[in-house]
């Protein structure tokens, strides 16, 4: 997001922190009722375009919104979504991904409170390698043909008791709602949205072998000092590097595999 939707956004996420630091607020119902208002907007482009059109006042707007939701949703999502509105946003595509963004948050609010935000994270980086992994899952779960109810029951039979709750809700809204995302890039943007909840950077490690808890301890320290903040390490194994690590933390990818070494060697004596 650019210029006024982030300032907007920016705004929402304190709002949303402060709303869910009451333990007495229901994360996972807002989850739903945010998302419930997510695929409201997503779907009725005319609404979106009157609750972010620059030309009508704030409250005017927060109105509307109210007005709509009020009995629909709970009063927390009336009242968070009808601040939101209430801000200037640069498109109009931009309100609906930062009610999104807050569902997402909300579930994963619950999962914190659970102590189990670390299982989530780990669970969501493993199924986007399973994902990658298998052409034919990957095409039951996007399959434009499909219906909602057979996506979801897929779901439920790969996650169900074997994952957080909290990971499955995020995994069935995610394949059943992708609006115009890969479920790769999607996957890829709840695991960073997680990370974002302890205010840590996401380190995705590959490695030739499985690495100790020492490497692992150093290699997190490292990369702390290096960024200023603290990694979580998401790790993967691949042979292919033949040695070495290969870590990627956001699009910047720090290599040090032996087959690289290799390949630049390779390079060098060819030129």
């Amino acid at each position: 997001m650019n210029g006024a939707s982030r300032e907007a956004q920016a705004a929402a996420r304190e709002r949303f922190d402060a709303l869910t630091d009451s333990v007495s607020v229901d994360a996972t119902k807002l989850a739903d009722d945010l998302a419930a208002v997510t695929a409201l907007l997503d779907r009725e482009v005319s609404l979106r375009r009157v609750l972010t059109d620059p030309a009508q006042p704030g409250e005017a707007k927060a109105e509307l919104a109210a007005r709509l939701m009020t009995g629909q949703v709970g009063g927390e999502t009336v009242d968070l979504v009808s601040g939101m509105v209430r801000s200037r946003w640069s498109r109009s595509r931009d309100l609906v991904d930062a009610i999104e963004e807050l569902a997402s948050s909300a579930d994963l609010v619950a999962a914190q409170r659970a102590g189990a935000l670390d299982d989530v994270e780990d669970e969501l980086f493993r199924f986007g390698r399973i994902i990658s992994s298998s052409t034919e899952l990957r095409s039951a779960l996007t399959d434009r043909v499909a219906t909602t109810s057979a996506k979801v029951a897929l779901v439920r039979e790969l996650l169900g008791g074997r994952a957080n709750p909290a990971t499955e809700r995020l995994v069935t809204r995610l394949v059943t709602q992708p609006r115009g995302r890969s479920l790769e890039a999607g996957l890829e943007g709840l695991s960073r949205l997680a990370a974002a909840r302890r205010d840590r950077l996401v380190a995705v490690v590959t490695s030739a072998v499985p690495l100790s808890d020492r490497h692992k301890q150093r290699l997190g320290a490292a990369l702390a000092k290096l960024y200023g903040h603290k990694v979580h390490l998401n790790l993967d194994v691949d042979p292919a590097v033949r040695g070495g690590i290969e870590v990627r933390v956001g699009d910047e990818i720090i290599d040090g595999t032996i087959a690289e070494r290799l390949d630049e060697a390779a390079r060098r004596m060819a030129g």
